[in-house]
């Protein structure tokens, strides 16, 4: 069985999945870039029933470019995103897949919001291209 833990920079906030992503994806959109502060989001997305979170936790929720609104949760001492729901996606969990601080952690198949998406970006390997 697949075990990983993802947590925030001071350690307090966690996500223990016990799977592997059902998809892992970056995001161009401009939401995610200020939520990074770098050029893009990298993210994988698990079933709500393989994660669990444990430690305190802060939610603020954003609507996106099409209007859906995603919960955030992060770490109310150092600031990190650790993982964030989505509206119509509620069996499924998100988690940077920074916050995982795993080199060898599954490259992304899906780049969304490619319009948005810094020139001087290439997302390598195979990848599904969404405007």
């Amino acid at each position: 069985m697949t075990q990983r833990t993802a947590s925030c920079s001071c350690g307090q906030l966690r996500a223990l999945v016990t799977s592997e992503p059902v998809r892992v994806s970056v995001c161009h959109c401009l939401a995610c870039q200020r939520r990074t502060g770098s050029v893009f989001g990298a993210q994988a997305r698990f079933p709500k029933a393989a994660v669990a979170i444990s430690g305190n936790v802060t939610q603020f929720v954003r609507v996106g470019d099409e209007g859906t609104h995603v919960t955030f949760g992060f770490c109310p001492h150092c600031g990190a995103t650790v993982y964030y729901t989505m509206f119509g996606l509620e069996e499924f969990v998100a988690i940077p897949v920074g916050a995982f601080a795993d080199p060898s952690f599954p490259a992304p198949s899906f780049s969304v919001y490619e319009e948005r998406m810094h020139s001087w970006v290439q997302v390598p390997g195979e990848v599904t291209h969404i405007a």
